[in-house]
């Protein structure tokens, strides 16, 4: 099975050595020194469920290179979908699988006028996990789960071929016939978690132990369900009461993509998550004070630190 992942950070280079440990033909396209050190050195991923280190890693800066793949984990920051997108048009072949594994809810919807409906997938990345130095991936707790499914509902027999790949490489997946339900049930967590954490810059145990700050966390999450709920979206009747629950389970010292990114002043992703929030509040008359605060204090940390 031949699998390209585009994209090597934290969720593309976890899940991406995960299953080539398991035997798929992977090839990570990445760039940079990140690049630089899987060719020299391999992809090391390490944290709370051991250490994989793949060596040789097969990775490159051409997709067009692989050429057609059986499956794309498309893992690149949000404001690079369409460019990447086209990028990787060469891996595309009449039976590929493209599945998006990256925050917001709108990344498929992207993808489609550029690769067509029938190569989109949906899907759900949830790990935490960054880029701790080039060609090395570190993990936060343990927790590491896949959820995809087609876009109009249903399952497939390509997504269950993935299925089976994903339960050899030993992380948890769901081959899921409501895939819209599961990537508002991220988004709901991840919107008010990133924004959280990096409003703070702050990590998840310190944010949920403080009786000011804590109440935020179901506000924030039920603003978010209600926007959804607005959508037509089908959520299940406890929403919000799961996504304070996955938070207050999770590692004290997790702390959102976006909050790492903020910390070391890089671009962040806010427009594609509280962003959005507060966008489809608006344009469906659903208030949402909290992320449009959370949005506003954020929004000049935007495209990297201020002034730089």
């Amino acid at each position: 099975m031949r699998i390209a992942v585009i994209g090597a950070g934290g969720v593309g280079g976890a899940f991406g050595a995960a299953l080539a440990k398991a035997g798929a033909d992977v090839t990570f396209v990445a760039r940079g020194a990140h690049l630089k050190a899987m060719r020299e050195h391999g992809l090391r991923v390490e944290g709370g469920r051991g250490e994989t280190h793949i060596n040789p890693t097969q990775a490159t800066d051409d997709p067009a290179s692989i050429g057609p793949v059986d499956y794309v984990l498309f893992c690149v920051k949000l404001w690079d979908v369409e460019s990447a997108g086209a990028a990787i048009k060469p891996l595309v072949g009449p039976t590929t699988a493209v599945i998006p594994f990256q925050n917001g809810i709108d990344s498929a919807e992207r993808l489609i006028p550029i690769l067509g409906k029938q190569a989109v997938m949906g899907g759900v990345a949830q790990i935490s996990a960054t880029i701790a130095a080039p060609g090395v991936v570190r993990q936060v707790g343990t927790f590491m789960r896949l959820i995809f499914g087609e876009l109009e509902g249903g399952k497939s027999a390509r997504g269950e071929a993935f299925l089976g790949l994903c339960q050899k490489a030993g992380f948890d997946a769901t081959h899921s016939d409501q895939i819209m339900t599961e990537l508002w049930m991220k988004f709901i967590l991840l919107a008010t978690n990133a924004a959280l954490t990096a409003a703070t810059r702050t990590p998840l145990g310190i944010l949920r132990d403080d009786p000011d700050i804590a109440p935020l966390f179901a506000r924030a999450a039920a603003e978010v369900a209600a926007v959804g709920r607005a959508r037509g979206v089908k959520l299940p009747d406890d929403a919000t009461e799961r996504t304070v629950g996955f938070t207050n389970a999770a590692p004290p010292t997790m702390m959102a993509s976006m909050a790492h990114d903020l910390i070391r002043g890089n671009r962040i992703e806010l427009p594609w998550l509280s962003g959005k929030v507060v966008a489809l509040g608006r344009e469906l008359g659903v208030p949402t004070p909290v992320h449009e605060v959370l949005y506003a204090v954020l929004k000049p940390f935007v495209d990297g630190k201020p002034g730089t």
